[in-house]
């Protein structure tokens, strides 16, 4: 897990995020248990606490449940939900292009020319 001190967004955050994309790529499985709050904030030599806002975020979001004495584990991830999840990560990303494609004076034609380029495998 790589966490940047001076990225603008909170450590836990980060934290959140980076589990919630193992979880929704599949790379941490229905009813495995996240590593222990403890385990993770002394690899990540930050605070308890912090870790613990990263796990409550994911809870909140239905994403895993805790186990009293155990920890967190992942909950299973309805396939309709995850599908909107990634939906929601495209559109997001390409709001974020267009934005940029604005900012650097390309017009729909040249954004649309350019998308296809990358779908096609980026070879002009």
């Amino acid at each position: 897990m790589i966490l940047l001190q001076n990225s603008g967004v909170a450590i836990y955050q980060q934290i959140a995020e980076q589990l919630k994309e193992d979880i929704l790529a599949g790379r941490l499985k229905e009813g495995e248990y996240l590593p222990s709050i403890r385990g993770l904030a002394k690899e990540l030599k930050i605070s308890v606490i912090t870790t613990m806002k990263a796990y409550e975020l994911l809870a909140q979001e239905g994403l895993v449940t805790a186990m009293q004495g155990k920890g967190f584990y992942v909950n299973a991830q309805d396939s309709e939900m995850l599908r909107e999840q990634h939906l929601r990560r495209v559109e997001d990303a390409l709001m974020e292009a267009i934005t940029a494609a604005k900012i650097a004076g390309l017009d729909n034609r040249e954004l649309m020319e350019t998308l296809q380029v990358l779908l096609d495998g980026g070879i002009r």
